[in-house]
């Protein structure tokens, strides 16, 4: 079933979050089945997709279920407030917005990580005048959608330059037709985030273009964004739910132990949900620590930026108040 947005805003409104689990030894699930449903990302995996193509959620009580493709984190984090899926999938900032709005969403895992190597980074045509942060000023920029990473990312590296966050014009763009809306000139500058690796190498493969900044050099090492759970569902699934994110940061880790064997199972993937598995050889992996650890960084910088912006009260939240930590596990 595909959920679109029609078919989220008839189902229930909030629903109640989860505290996420820590990653210490395999919990025997003795209940039934729990089917845990989300949605993909066009062109990209998530490290429990590959979890469960590796088989390491059998005999654990585990079935993911994809109901269909979120255009973005926030689509995502509305499908889990709803009801309609069970973890979302979105920038840490629009993770920290949707807590601080009223949902109790707590961050299970990172989903990816910024670093040298698994980066965002915004491309222009090889001719353009644009030659730095600064002279994106006034420009369209393509994104893949608005109030996540890429918007976040574009704000603070105006910032860094003493230009206003909205000093340039953001215009939502989906993945597989990113390329050509830069190549026709619809768009001064493409976007394309960590988890759209595949676009990326695609472009650059046929040639024309070059990066003009990307978000490792604007915020630096950092989770880019968090898989996210609903605290009544752990309740409801306390051993599911600590397997779902051991298993999920045990692939991450095999992923970056065995690039050339991941990029041969996220071909699998795509081609088996219809998309074009040869860009898997443009895919960088996750950026994720080993265990997938989050630190309290990932969280507490982007605090300190929407505070800045007065985009959230001061004191409001923390990392200690987002990031599960093991033995701190509530549960009201």
């Amino acid at each position: 079933m595909t959920i679109t947005r029609r078919s989220l805003l008839l189902r229930a409104p909030l629903a109640a979050g989860i505290i996420a689990v820590g990653l210490p030894s395999i919990a025997r699930s003795q209940a039934a089945s729990v089917k845990i449903r989300y949605l993909a990302s066009r062109g990209s995996i998530s490290p429990h997709e590959l979890a469960d193509q590796l088989g390491y959620f059998k005999g654990l009580g585990i079935e993911l279920e994809n109901v269909g493709y979120a255009g973005g984190g926030p689509e995502s984090l509305f499908a889990l407030a709803s009801g309609s899926v069970d973890l979302g999938s979105a920038a840490t900032p629009a993770v920290i917005n949707s807590i601080a709005g009223g949902n109790d969403f707590v961050a299970a895992y990172p989903s990816n990580g910024i670093n040298s190597q698994v980066k965002s980074v915004f491309y222009v045509l090889e001719d353009s005048p644009i030659r730095s942060i600064a002279d994106i000023a006034g420009k369209t920029i393509s994104v893949n959608t608005l109030g996540a990473h890429l918007d976040y990312a574009v704000r603070e590296a105006l910032h860094s330059v003493g230009l206003p966050p909205d000093a340039a014009k953001l215009v939502v763009v989906p993945g597989p037709q990113l390329e050509q809306t830069l190549r026709s000139h619809q768009v001064d500058v493409a976007g394309l985030g960590y988890w759209q690796a595949t676009f990326a190498g695609a472009l650059v493969a046929n040639g024309g273009v070059r990066g003009v900044f990307n978000d490792a050099d604007v915020l630096g090492e950092i989770a880019g964004g968090f898989v996210v759970l609903r605290r009544n569902f752990i309740v409801a699934n306390r051993d599911a739910a600590k397997n779902f994110v051991e298993q999920s940061a045990r692939a991450a880790d095999w992923s970056r132990q065995n690039p050339d064997e991941a990029r041969k199972v996220l071909a699998e993937i795509l081609d088996k949900r219809g998309e074009n598995g040869e860009l898997a050889r443009y895919w960088t992996g996750f950026g994720l620590r080993e265990k997938a650890v989050a630190t309290d960084r990932d969280i507490d910088f982007w605090v300190a930026v929407l505070e800045r912006d007065g985009r959230l009260p001061k004191g409001k939240l923390k990392a200690a108040d987002i990031l599960y930590r093991p033995g701190e596990t509530k549960t009201n």
